[in-house]
């Protein structure tokens, strides 16, 4: 039994939901059309799904059904980011007129329980209960291939047409010495805390490290963040992530930059971490250690040998796909973060309706013709779809790039939030929306604005003419639309247009 801490009675109802003691596997159908092995995203939408659609669906999960998403991932740190928010803003009221009559505290364990009670609330959706009862056979237990179409779990063999390898991935411990025998936390443990660490280092300044940093930091821990860039979020628009870097120094986060942890020992008062950066030694004692660099696909056990699946362990691609999401067995599919380069919930969920069509009805759906969207959840956020500009210039497309600051945009300013933008990117001489970027409190609501444009061909220009109610910050996006507009409007045009009116007189 997966143990869940600490065990009070939100986790025991997230438990009793998602793995319930004393639940009885079923027997086997004579042979199913989907074995689905992982409960999370993936896995549970191939399996809903495929079971709506009428066939006969067998879910594997060895662990807690949900996945990270529910127990480990998107529910529980947004829960824990909203207190953030709450904090902050109490921190800025004074910006907005307002005085806070006495000093406001932050009681650290209920931020906890109240994510553990939010979890527990929403877990229902994931529960063994409602997969039986959509119609989908629920196997708690460890699977693992016997053959080409066969998969053992708990001394029972399911035989199926068709398999989606749905198992997900886990955090990577960096190899550093000494950090075994310290302690540290991953995204698995972090939400067992109970009491605040005073003093929090957070290695990895990608979304997740990002993420929990500032979470940590407006909740009352000193908080260090180690990244081995020279900036963070090193992946994402450079001047988002200069954006959101200079919030954190306002923020007082510590940051440690293009540097490696060399080595963790654990003292009398903490842990002692040793690392280089820029070419200096230094050292960082703390209370707790928070890894958030690195994950790699849950391929072990498996037996994917015997199922004629190839893949790359460790840090590599887990199970090797094509554009279809088949694995080098044809019958066998796979989807989720096993197997993707992205690792959203939302592409999961996405990747598993692929499979869905492609396993049970002979479709050609393409993962590449996806267009994805993707959100880090700071404050601001930063939102994203299609090419930034270093990719575009990376693949040889030349674009042009619109940009809309907040500061230009009336609701933006009475809200107070002005820092951030909406930077959309154009196909060089056409308005063909190729990317873009929103760095706002609520970038990740905007985005899809955009997104739908590019998934229906609808250019920028167009986007102009879409009627955003007054004062929004969506507007922004309208009005990004009408700076594409003006470029329209040359001197020749003008010209034109000027002779035109002079006539009409």
């Amino acid at each position: 039994m997966p143990e869940v801490s600490p065990l009070d009675t939100y986790n025991e109802a997230l438990v009793a939901n998602v793995r319930p003691p004393g639940w009885v596997n079923p027997e086997p159908q004579p042979r199913y059309n989907l074995v689905v092995i992982g409960g999370g995203t993936a896995g549970l939408v191939s399996a809903a799904g495929s079971a709506a659609l009428g066939a006969k669906v067998a879910l594997v999960e060895r662990h807690l059904l949900g996945g990270d998403c529910l127990n480990y991932g998107c529910v529980p740190s947004k829960a824990i980011i909203r207190s953030s928010k709450v904090c902050a803003d109490i921190r800025d009221a004074g910006l907005f007129g307002l005085k806070i009559s006495s000093a406001v505290e932050v009681d650290f364990a209920a931020v906890m329980e109240r994510m553990r009670r939010l979890r527990a609330e929403i877990s229902h959706h994931d529960s063994a209960a409602r997969f039986r009862d959509l119609g989908v056979d629920v196997f708690l237990g460890e699977a693992r291939f016997s053959g080409p179409d066969t998969v053992e779990v708990g001394g029972k063999t399911l035989r199926f047409q068709k398999a989606v390898i749905a198992t997900g991935g886990r955090a990577v411990r960096p190899s550093v010495p000494g950090l075994q025998e310290a302690g540290y936390l991953t995204n698995e443990t972090v939400f067992s805390l109970t009491e605040r660490p005073a003093r929090l280092l957070v290695m990895g300044g990608g979304p997740l490290g990002c993420e929990f940093a500032q979470a940590f930091q407006r909740l009352g821990c000193r908080v260090t963040l180690l990244h081995k860039y020279p900036r963070i979020m090193n992946k994402e628009d450079a001047d988002a992530a200069e954006l959101i870097q200079k919030t954190f120094q306002k923020e007082g986060i510590g940051l440690i930059l293009n540097a490696r942890p060399l080595q963790v020992t654990k003292t009398d008062n903490g842990k002692l971490v040793q690392y280089e950066s820029a070419g200096q030694k230094g050292e960082i004692e703390v209370d707790e250690i928070l890894i958030g660099a690195g994950r790699a696909p849950n391929v072990e056990g498996l037996n994917l040998e015997a199922a004629g699946v190839m893949y790359e362990a460790g840090k590599g691609r887990g199970v090797i796909v094509n554009d279809k999401l088949q694995t080098t067995n044809p019958h066998i599919f796979a989807a989720g973060d096993i197997c993707l380069p992205y690792q959203f919930t939302h592409l999961a969920d996405f990747a598993a309706r692929i499979v869905i069509q492609n396993a049970l009805f002979f479709g050609r759906q393409k993962l590449s013709a996806l267009t994805i969207p993707w959100c880090t959840y700071t404050d601001p956020e930063v939102a994203h779809v299609g090419l930034n500009e270093a990719e575009a210039e990376k693949k040889g497309i030349p674009v042009t790039t619109f940009i809309k600051p907040w500061r230009e945009v009336d609701r933006a300013i009475v809200d107070g939030e002005e820092e951030g933008f909406v930077k959309i990117h154009v196909k060089k001489g056409a308005d063909k929306i190729l990317g873009a970027t929103i760095v706002a409190r609520h970038a990740g609501e905007m985005i899809s604005e955009i997104t739908a444009a590019m998934v229906g061909n609808i250019g920028l220009g167009t986007l102009a003419a879409v009627i955003h109610p007054y004062p929004t910050q969506a507007e922004a996006i309208r009005q990004t639309g009408d700076l594409y507009n003006r470029t329209k409007l040359t001197p020749g045009v003008k010209w034109m247009f000027t002779r035109f009116l002079a006539w009409r007189r």
